[in-house]
């Protein structure tokens, strides 16, 4: 029960990763918002959680969607504790010069502009209560960028640069700021990443990780746990990779 009577709003909480740190926190103590576009999956998910979940409709690339996330937290259970930035977006694997530009923007928009919102409206209810924890979900891709995704590599390392930067300027108001950098889990961008899910790319993927498996959303909940716990009460500015190994 390390997240007892702590509230917890997860983006992308429908599925995947987000959907992984969404059921280890409930079971850990936690209430959660899970925030989704994906209304259907996402209320499907706060059924499954019970009472200490409430799912709310939202495009974290928007402004008023953002801070309607946020007050749903307070008004729902009281308080807000930790903030998690895991909803994410990328282009297919291919050349940068053929990603259209509304798909780089939707990209930033998702995966750089939501961090800038979220904060925006999450940091002053932290600093009301003496303190917080923001976990951003970045990638491996921002530290040891593949060829043919460079625009989502960019937005990754955009990502890490922002937690640090976040960390040190949030550090006086007792607001703890990381991030975790997976290497593709087999989720619902992994046919993305690749360019096509076949058994030829998946092998071709899993050759570059030394203990030879994708991330599963157990082993994203486990870090984010303990990133997102008094345990790790004096890290900030951490980016941890949970990768097996593929950024050594």
């Amino acid at each position: 029960m390390r997240l007892e009577n702590k509230t917890a709003i997860i983006t992308g909480a429908a599925s995947g990763f987000g959907a992984g740190m969404a059921e280890r926190f409930v079971a850990e103590g936690a209430n959660v918002v899970i925030a989704d576009i994906n209304e259907d999956a996402g209320q499907t998910m706060a059924e499954k959680l019970g009472a200490k979940a409430r799912f709310v409709r939202t495009d974290v690339s928007n402004g008023p969607d953002t801070a309607n996330m946020v007050a749903t937290a307070s008004e729902t259970f009281g308080r807000l504790d930790i903030l998690v930035n895991n909803a994410g977006y990328t282009h297919v694997n291919g050349p940068m010069t053929e990603v259209s530009e509304e798909e780089f923007d939707r990209i930033f928009d998702v995966n750089v502009k939501a961090i800038y919102l979220s904060a925006k409206h999450a940091v002053p209810v932290f600093r009301s209560l003496g303190g917080g924890v923001i976990l951003n979900i970045a990638s491996t891709a921002g530290v040891r960028p593949r060829p043919n995704l460079t625009w989502y590599n960019g937005s990754k390392g955009a990502a890490i640069t922002i937690t640090r930067s976040m960390a040190v300027e949030l550090a006086p108001d007792k607001i703890r700021v990381n991030a975790l950098n997976p290497v593709a889990g087999d989720t619902p961008l992994l046919a993305r990443f690749m360019g096509e899910d076949t058994p030829e790319r998946r092998a071709a993927f899993l050759a570059t990780v030394p203990l030879g498996r994708f991330s599963t959303p157990r082993d994203v909940a486990n870090a984010a746990l303990f990133l997102c716990s008094d345990d790790a009460d004096f890290l900030t500015g951490v980016c941890l990779e949970v990768d097996g190994g593929r950024c050594i």
